[in-house]
């Protein structure tokens, strides 16, 4: 898939780029209440797995301010201050996915550090060279123009900031990745249709993983973006990875 690409298509549905923001809005505020279980039931809970390995990759400071993109339901920017991380400030186009962040951040007692912000990753309401860090986990996907998002990245950290993207990526394990698509194929789906009662929203999100560029086609826009040293780690085989890369 040519870079750029991404935006005409929902999933497996050609669609006009302007129309895109709105239909993957939808999809998240039809599945807001019950992503973290859905997240629990498509991964087997590995993917409590791999954010742990997300976290332990960025290594938290107390002296350092967090943006998390796509931050929604709150587990990176959680993990990010009970490990030690300074300030956080959650950025999410979807105000559905923010109300149930908050409400999880209240009910465990986190609150002081987090700041909450409506905004889209292609035009991040912040000023130039703010953050420190810069995460975005199981969101790059979604967005219309991954290389805007990308830019934007490079444009709100500070130099020398580290940028850290965790995605669904490409298996390089071949019977692993003939399992992978059978489970994905079909059964998400299904799970999404009982539990969420939502078909139409899983199968979605399972045609965007499969449109996402793979790993070194990824490493190639992040540093086409403005970033540096742009490296990957794959989890699982590849079903996820993470990308990392600085701030020149």
């Amino acid at each position: 898939m040519k870079p750029g690409s991404e935006a005409h298509w929902f999933g497996d549905k050609p669609v006009d780029p302007t129309e895109k923001a709105g239909l993957v809005r939808g999809v998240f505020d039809r599945v807001a209440s019950r992503y973290d279980l859905m997240n629990d039931l498509m991964s087997g809970g590995v993917h409590r797995l791999w954010k742990h390995e997300f976290l332990t990759s960025i290594s938290p400071r107390p002296d350092e301010e967090l943006l998390d993109v796509g931050g929604g339901t709150g587990d990176i920017a959680f993990g990010w201050r009970k490990r030690g991380g300074g300030p956080a400030v959650l950025c999410d186009i979807n105000a559905a996915m923010l109300s149930v962040g908050r409400d999880r951040g209240i009910d465990h007692g986190l609150v002081r550090g987090l700041t909450w912000v409506n905004g889209d990753a292609e035009k991040l309401p912040f000023h130039d060279a703010r953050f420190d860090v810069f995460t975005i986990a199981f969101c790059l996907r979604n967005v219309t123009d991954i290389d805007a998002a990308l830019r934007e990245a490079a444009r709100v950290l500070k130099p020398g900031g580290r940028f850290f993207c965790l995605e669904f990526s490409k298996v390089v394990v071949p019977p692993l990745a003939r399992a992978y698509d059978a489970w994905s194929r079909f059964v998400i789906p299904r799970i999404g249709a009982v539990v969420a009662k939502d078909r139409e929203s899983y199968e979605y999100l399972v045609e965007s993983i499969r449109r996402f560029p793979d790993q070194e086609t990824l490493c190639a826009r992040i540093e086409a973006a403005g970033l540096r040293h742009a490296r990957v780690r794959n989890l699982s085989g590849g079903i996820a990875a993470i990308h990392s890369a600085e701030r020149a």
